[in-house]
């Protein structure tokens, strides 16, 4: 082996590392995962998962006529580069969402397949892999329909999950003289897989649900360019395009088009034939527009005609005055005493009463 040889296994480990380092300070991150920001560190780490898959692969770390025992304690670590490959992809904001998830999809099944070549699956594992291998697009960890094994289901699932965090964090509470130590940290390895491996199966039905959903939904049309735009204003409106004749750079189209879009013109043939619809009015329309018409009363002459009117009636007389009553006003007569006299009789008499019956004496209910 030379030197640049020895070199390489050591690179894949500082590789990982840094990797790694990058997934914990997104999942540490407290921007939100649609962020420029987020989805740029985020796909710095997809990179280096990316890198350290391929040099793996360039390496021969893992080999098929290998086993579990054939695997270094240090190498270990490296069967979860998909895992976490798989993980980072379904946060992938910026690219296609179908493509993202069946990228994700994609780490997740090398993932599994590594894990099955060295025998690495549990019997329950195992079994909800075949599951997986036998039908990949209906693929469900609910695969009944029965509300309550459904639900079964998934306490269990999560009793299983909750045991492998506490083994895991167990594990991590070694002290370092034993961490150093290869079967315990053998012993770490395998227990953060089993828990990787319980959160693949999950990741994987999410992803199968999500899409179907993305199936269901219509597919959205491209924005059109500003020359579709304007072919379609001018179909709409009846102005011809520039390909055909009659083309004109004019915004606003003639008036012939513009009475009715372009359909202006006879009714009938002369043959007698309709040529564009029509509709026929009779009383029944008129009445129908008088039902639906304003609630209040619209005036139906002007001033003008109004007092016109009335004047002919005989409500109205010019000049003014007493002259309403019929007849001219008659003058008084100074000579005539008679009446001068019952004139102020009427007034004297009146000036009596006042005095003899002064204002509020009438009101006796108000009195203390």
């Amino acid at each position: 082996m030379n030197t640049i040889d020895a070199e390489q296994p050591s690179n894949l480990r500082k590789l990982f590392e840094t990797a790694n380092n990058q997934r914990h300070e997104l999942e540490q991150s407290a921007a939100q995962s649609n962020s420029s920001t987020y989805q740029d560190n985020l796909r710095t780490a997809i990179g280096a998962f990316q890198q350290c898959q391929q040099l793996t692969e360039r390496l021969a770390i893992f080999s098929p006529n290998e086993t579990e025992d054939d695997i270094a304690s240090g190498d270990l670590q490296f069967l979860l580069i998909n895992h976490y490959l798989g993980e980072l992809l379904r946060q992938d904001s910026i690219t296609d969402r179908k493509t993202a998830l069946q990228q994700a999809q994609t780490a997740y099944e090398r993932y599994l397949k590594l894990l099955d070549t060295y025998d690495l699956l549990s019997k329950a594992d195992s079994k909800v892999y075949q599951r997986y291998l036998s039908n990949r697009n209906d693929f469900s960890l609910l695969s009944t329909s029965d509300p309550t094994a459904r639900r079964n289901t998934k306490i269990t699932r999560y009793k299983q999950e909750q045991e492998l965090k506490l083994k895991l964090r167990s594990l991590a509470q070694v002290p370092l003289a034993l961490q150093n130590d290869d079967a315990a940290s053998r012993e770490i390895y395998l227990a953060e897989i089993q828990l990787c491996t319980h959160n693949t199966f999950h990741a994987l039905d999410i992803i199968n649900q999500e899409l179907q959903i993305l199936a269901l939904m219509p597919k959205t049309s491209p924005a059109p360019q500003p020359e579709e735009r304007e072919i379609d204003y001018r179909h709409r409106n009846g102005i011809p395009n520039k390909d055909s004749s009659g083309y004109s750079d004019r915004l606003d189209p003639p008036l012939s088009q513009l009475l009715n879009k372009g359909k202006a013109g006879p009714m009938l043939s002369k043959d007698g034939k309709p040529l564009k619809p029509f509709t026929l009015l009779d009383s029944r329309q008129r009445l129908q527009n008088g039902v639906f018409g304003p609630d209040h009363s619209l005036p139906t002459m002007t001033i003008d005609e109004y007092l016109a009117e009335e004047k002919r009636r005989g409500g109205m007389i010019d000049g003014g005055g007493q002259t309403s009553s019929g007849g001219a006003t008659q003058e008084e007569d100074e000579d005539d005493m008679e009446k001068a006299d019952a004139e102020t009789m009427k007034k004297r008499e009146w000036d009596e009463y006042v005095e003899a019956n002064p204002k509020g004496s009438g009101n006796t209910l108000n009195r203390g």
